[in-house]
Parts: C-alpha cells; sequence; structure tokens
C-alpha cells in the first residue's frame, strides 16, 4: 500500500492533519487530525509497504506490541482506505 499523492499532510500548530489536494477535494472535502503516530504511519507510505512492514516500523520507533500496532494501524489504514488517500 501507498498514499495517494492527493493528500498531503500538515502541522498546524502542534497537531498534524492529512488533506486532500486537486480533484480528491470533490470526493473528502474535510481533513483527517492524527497524532505523532499517526503522522509516522503517513510518512513510511510514502513508499509501498505491506501491513506487516508498517507494524514492523511503529513497533521500532514506539514502545508499541506488535498485536497492538497491528489494530491501531489497521483501524488508520482503513480511515485511508475510505477516503481515498491511498493509492489504488
Amino acid at each position: 500500500m501507498i498514499r495517494s499523492n492527493l493528500f498531503i499532510k500538515r502541522k498546524i500548530g502542534t497537531q498534524f492533519v492529512i488533506v486532500a489536494i486537486g480533484e480528491a477535494t470533490k470526493r473528502f472535502n474535510g481533513m483527517i487530525t492524527v497524532n505523532e503516530t499517526g503522522s509516522f504511519i503517513w510518512d513510511q507510505l510514502e513508499k509501498d509497504i505491506t501491513l506487516d512492514e508498517l507494524v514492523n516500523a511503529v513497533t521500532a520507533e514506539y514502545e508499541v506490541d506488535a498485536d497492538t500496532a497491528r489494530a491501531d494501524a489497521g483501524r488508520f489504514i482503513e480511515t485511508l482506505k475510505e477516503v481515498g488517500a491511498l493509492a489504488q
């Protein structure tokens, strides 16, 4: 999986948001507020990565077990899919 180039992450104050740009704003005209971990996951999605690779990256970066990382990353990935923020 890899993130869509029709969505960008921006820092506003101390928070990060992911927003649609260009044609994607016709489908999703909102923003997704993410914490530091969500920002990290978004950055990992710059390259084509599997869920297992993503879980490994999260567990290497944060003090979290693989099951928790997989569950949390999976929910975030589903949100990204729902709004079209992952490339097909």
